[in-house]
């Protein structure tokens, strides 16, 4: 119908689900903690976030960002490198930030979680045993004591965007918390491995390599079971299963 906005699914699982309807996304979430968490981080984080336009439980209103995103785990990203820096600039913003008032995950939570992912993938058969252990092996260097900073906590290249070579804003801010900073980065550059360079080079700090590549792996570790689960598919070409089979 002419004059009548298209209402496209974005993203749906049994957990929540956003549509986007001409220019605004609708974030529909049976769990409104994680919405609290949401629009207290936006409002506290200094670099660009969408605007809210209403909210109205289950229902969360947000206008669309200008540009697009930096790209999509498993396929080629099309933005410049100049474009990732950016990214890695906005990064270093928040993570010098004051905190969120609210903890994440501690190590034990994390280390625990992580062993309970890799008994699954063993007991079911999901992957082969010999690389469930190398990338737990791989994935010990993160579980080591770091100074909290205001971390997005979900920093998947889908949920950044840039127009041109700057970053329009960031999304999907329900992981936020106090946590470590490299795990944003590893998180921002997970399966995107060539472009690490450009954004530690707009970040500006030295960072431990071994850590990123410890969180690439636990972080695709702890992913595989959730994404069977939702309807997702982590062994399609540059996916998690990918990232896992790269450390051997």
């Amino acid at each position: 119908m002419p004059g009548v906005a298209e209402v496209k699914v974005v993203v749906a699982h049994h957990e929540c689900a956003t549509l986007r309807v001409g220019d605004v996304f609708l974030k529909i979430d049976s769990d409104q903690a994680r919405t609290d968490v949401e629009v207290e981080a936006m409002a506290m984080a200094p670099i660009p976030t969408p605007e809210i336009r209403w909210r109205k439980p289950p229902v969360l209103a947000l206008a669309a960002l200008p540009g697009t995103a930096l790209g999509r785990l498993g396929e080629p990203s099309t933005a410049s490198p100049a474009a990732w820096a950016a990214a890695g600039a906005a990064v270093r913003m928040l993570h010098d930030a004051p905190l969120p008032p609210w903890p994440g995950r501690s190590h034990g939570e994390i280390a625990a979680q992580l062993d309970g992912e890799c008994e699954w993938l063993l007991a079911n058969g999901v992957l082969p045993a010999e690389l469930i252990t190398r990338n737990r092996e791989v994935a010990e260097a993160a579980l080591r004591p770091w100074t909290p900073v205001f971390t997005h906590g979900d920093l998947q290249i889908s949920h950044v965007f840039a127009d041109g070579d700057q970053i329009t804003g960031v999304l999907d801010w329900t992981e936020a918390a106090q946590g470590d900073a490299l795990f944003d980065l590893a998180t921002l550059t997970l399966g995107h491995e060539e472009h690490l360079d450009d954004v530690l080079a707009g970040y500006g700090a030295d960072v431990d390599l071994d850590v990123i590549r410890a969180w690439w792996s636990l972080r695709s570790l702890r992913g595989v079971r959730w994404l069977i689960e939702h309807g997702f598919d982590p062994a399609l070409p540059g996916c998690e299963i990918d990232v896992l089979k790269s450390r051997m």
